[in-house]
């Protein structure tokens, strides 16, 4: 079936479009059972594109492919709470979808492939989490024209589920674990970085293992002779993982420069400590997610950086048992 022109689709649905505007964060699952009224949602943008604002939808069709017409027009379309922005901007057209077995296709505009890569990963995260609560619709496909759609290093991003994007989920605490964390720190001259390894670290299950590093950085160090190397007072906004790139958002006080501290010692103290993660291969930093400008003097912060362990020297703990263990093997 083609998808009839987006703006002809959305005047039509604005007609029976109807919020119940229930403010939460993006979870795996809601508290509580749920009432039918509330057994849809859209997943839109928060104003300053940080994160995904998850809005109860009640729909007025009932039909795979009704729904799928019905959900891509309400994507499309300003939300009534100006906090929120669409996730599909206004400059992108969807030309045709097609639904073949479980995969919904979605075919876009050549505008698609020039939006902001944070907004692209989170508009993608939002249609793909939006439509696959329809029945009948497992995983969905991004084409850009007859192109499918690539990740940031050229390879096909393929068919995606719910499960294709890490997400921290609500605030209820379902369990505690624990884990071993690698972490990056500034030595006490600020030219170099220490490694730290933090074993049993406890924390709550829904907290996604991105957001846990980051709080012990900003925590700070437990190692002799090492310091953080991100600003005093810099809060975490949000954090999220999608086709290997951790995307961090700072606030204003990632601003606050320390020129104690060498500019690139901020930043691989960040993308050291991530990429030890698994999933993550890249890290990009913006401040309230704004990624235009530099960080200080070099660091663009639209670039995508990868580890770069050249600034480690070590910590003073490590030079110490190194030393000792020469001394022991002496004759």
């Amino acid at each position: 079936m083609r998808f009839a022109g987006q703006k002809i689709m959305c005047r039509r649905l604005c007609l029976y479009m109807a919020f119940v505007l229930t403010l939460t964060f993006s979870g795996v699952s809601g508290c509580g059972e749920e009432r039918e009224e509330s057994r849809y949602h859209i997943e839109y943008l928060s104003k300053d594109n940080s994160r995904l604002i998850k809005v109860d939808y009640e729909p007025t069709a009932t039909g795979t492919n009704e729904l799928i017409e019905e959900f891509l027009g309400v994507l499309c379309t300003d939300a009534e709470n100006v906090e929120y922005k669409k996730p599909i901007p206004g400059d992108v057209s969807i030309l045709s979808y097609s639904l073949d077995g479980v995969i919904l296709t979605l075919r876009f505009s050549d505008s698609y492939s020039r939006m902001d890569r944070v907004e692209e990963v989170l508009c993608r995260a939002a249609v793909v989490r939006t439509m696959t609560q329809i029945e009948g619709v497992d995983c969905v496909a991004f084409y850009i024209g007859e192109a499918p759609l690539t990740d940031a290093k050229g390879n096909l991003v393929g068919s995606m589920t719910r499960e294709s994007f890490v997400e921290n989920p609500g605030e209820q605490i379902n369990s505690i674990q624990n884990a071993t964390l690698t972490l990056y720190f500034a030595n006490e001259t600020g030219d170099g970085l220490i490694r730290e390894v933090r074993e049993e670290v406890y924390y709550s299950s829904n907290i996604s293992m991105e957001k846990l590093v980051m709080e012990q950085l900003l925590e700070g160090p437990a190692t002799v002779g090492a310091k953080s190397a991100i600003p005093e007072g810099t809060k975490l906004m949000t954090v999220s993982v999608a086709d290997g790139v951790c995307f961090v958002s700072l606030d204003e006080g990632f601003r606050n420069q320390d020129y104690r501290v060498n500019e690139a010692v901020v930043i691989y103290s960040i993308v050291d400590s991530l990429s030890e993660l698994p999933n993550v291969s890249k890290v990009q930093i913006s401040v309230k997610g704004d990624t235009s400008g530099v960080y200080r003097d070099s660091f663009a912060l639209s670039d995508m950086y990868e580890r770069n362990l050249d600034y480690v020297v070590g910590s003073e703990d490590e030079d110490t048992k190194e030393t000792t263990e020469q001394v022991t093997e002496q004759p």
